[in-house]
């Protein structure tokens, strides 16, 4: 128990006796009979309560709540004496009673205003502390930013204010705005604003320091500041930039109800430590959708193509990436209908070394040189002797092997032009069933100054498949043992049961069983082509874009 001056009151009570020591206290002390008037009064507290004096009765000379203290403990109501507290004259006292043997009482006031005061900013900055850990957790919970400007102003609205509009960046001519009072829902509209309209919030928008909150006239904003729930004249406004990383991430608009008190200083700056962590929330999200979007457009340059039906001939793919989460990798494959200038479609499968993003980085310009290179593509040499310097001469160090098949259709039979780079050799299923290797070769792309490739013709008579794969599905390893190779006998046995089955069947065979003999074991990149003549297609219904009528 501490005194005006830091010390402690005495453990029983002084002689009343005009004691200079005791008048001269720094603390108020008085003392007062059992039945309620007052004895004596020392200097201290007749300064705090001038109308008591002695033979004075306390009723209506100190404040009520000691009166009454002095009442339950002179009438044994209260035994032990407990501490009786309350206020006087702005100040929050603490009266200690010391009971005589005589029934007289000595009350001495201990000054508890500051302590309280620290107690309460303490217990203040604690809950404020609590909330921004829960408000962080709860704004980076998620990447979305339409969701986190929604948890910024039902946060902002809950905690802050009665209500709150969160403006975005401006986008065109238009801002995204967030609005929504406490307790109910917030509201996502695309409007056209004059920020200028209220003020600070121009400059907020730009990350300047925001403006008093006492220089905005309340009743001057403009409808669209105030939301349609939020219920009663605006009494008091905030307007505080939301910082981003590197630009600003918006400004959030305050509003409290006029039946409310104004913000002060402190809820001020409090609202700008929270729309801190907001609008570091806030920009993330923004900096994450953006980026989704960027991977997005990439990715879709990236992914192998959907396959169809070129000139009367089918043609299907298939991809598995070497891990679930990725969609792109370091196999791929293409067909570029009615190249060169033979009218040819010519069809790519291959694989680059490497996995993942870096892999999938080269197969794009692998995919982009084949793509410029179509006009001499009937010279499947010439073609890989180009992309070879293009490899070579780039900053990647890895190199690749692919296959390429030129395709014509003529009559009821597709002739096919085959062309390995250092890839394994394409397989063909006959009608009887009989799986054939073709017998091009060469050396991979990327690697050698010099490279030599054969290219080798076969025709596919109706029903019959050539099948282009990566090595990703020989080299797959699984089975009973977990630990065996899928092999190039296992794909000849599954190709075998693919007689004259369409394109999109043979694929999706092979695929089924490769996954099947993986499991949940690792694996490499993994694709598949087939190039097929349709069984029993009247020809003369194909397009080159549709599939032909199947007459039987």
């Amino acid at each position: 128990m501490t005194t005006f001056d830091g010390s402690s009151p005495p453990a029983r009570p002084l002689p009343v006796n005009g004691d200079a020591a005791w008048l001269g206290a720094p603390y108020p002390a008085l003392v007062a009979e059992a039945g309620g008037s007052v004895v004596e009064i020392n200097h201290a507290a007749g300064a705090l309560f001038p109308d008591a004096r002695g033979g004075a009765p306390m009723a209506g000379t100190v404040p009520d709540w000691l009166a009454e203290a002095h009442l339950r403990v002179t009438g044994g109501t209260d035994v032990e004496a407990p501490v009786a507290r309350g206020t006087h004259g702005g100040l929050t006292l603490a009266a200690h009673p010391t009971v005589a043997v005589d029934g007289a009482v000595t009350w001495w006031l201990v000054d508890d205003t500051d302590r309280l005061r620290a107690e309460a900013a303490l217990h203040r900055e604690q809950e404020r502390a609590a909330f921004l850990t829960d408000a962080s957790s709860r704004l980076l919970a998620s990447l979305n930013s339409r969701r986190c400007m929604e948890v910024t102003v039902e946060l902002a609205a809950q905690h802050l204010a009665d209500a709150a509009v969160l403006v975005a960046p401006r986008t065109g001519r238009r801002h995204a705005l967030a609005l929504g009072a406490a307790g109910t829902p917030v509201t996502h509209v695309m409007a056209q604003i004059d920020a200028d309209a209220v003020p600070g919030l121009a400059e907020a928008l730009q990350g300047f320091p925001p403006v008093p909150s006492r220089w905005i006239d309340p009743a001057a904003l403009p409808q669209w500041a105030v939301p349609d729930a939020f219920g009663g004249p605006v009494g008091s406004v905030v307007v505080t930039p939301l910082p981003g990383h590197g630009v600003p991430a918006g400004a959030l608009i305050l509003l409290r109800r006029s039946d409310q008190a104004a913000f002060d200083p402190s809820e001020e700056v409090f609202a700008r430590v929270f729309s801190a962590r907001a609008g570091a929330a806030l920009s993330a999200a923004r900096l994450y959708t953006e980026q989704t979007r960027i991977t997005a457009t990439l990715m879709e340059e990236l992914l192998p193509p959907t396959l169809r039906q070129v000139d009367g001939v089918e043609f299907a793919g298939a991809y598995r990436a070497s891990r679930e989460i990725d969609r792109i990798g370091g196999d791929f494959y293409d067909v570029h209908p009615m190249s060169g200038t033979h009218g040819e479609t010519l069809a790519v499968l291959g694989d680059v070394c490497g996995k993942g993003l870096d892999a999938a980085v080269l197969t794009g310009k692998i995919r982009n040189t084949l793509q410029a290179m179509l006009p001499m593509a009937d010279d499947h040499a010439t073609v890989l002797e180009l992309l070879n310097g293009a490899l070579l001469n780039g900053r990647h160090t890895r190199f690749a092997s692919l296959v390429l098949v030129s395709v014509r259709r003529e009559g009821h039979l597709t002739r096919l032009r085959v062309t390995s780079a250092g890839h394994p050799r394409p397989l063909v299923v006959r009608n009887t069933g009989v799986v054939e290797e073709t017998a091009t070769s060469g050396t991979i792309v990327g690697a050698l100054p010099d490279i030599t490739a054969t290219t080798v013709g076969v025709e596919l008579a109706p029903g019959e498949t050539c099948l282009l794969f990566t090595d990703g599905i020989t080299e797959a390893r699984g089975g009973p043992l977990r630990n065996a190779f899928f092999g190039g006998r296992r794909l000849r046995g599954a190709l075998a049961h693919c007689a004259g089955m369409p394109a999109e069947a043979v694929v999706e065979h092979i695929r089924m069983l490769a996954s099947e003999w993986i499991g949940d074991n690792p694996h490499d990149d993994m694709a598949l082509m087939a190039i097929t003549t349709p069984r029993n297609t009247h020809l003369t219904a194909v397009d080159g874009h549709t599939p032909g009528r199947y007459t039987g």
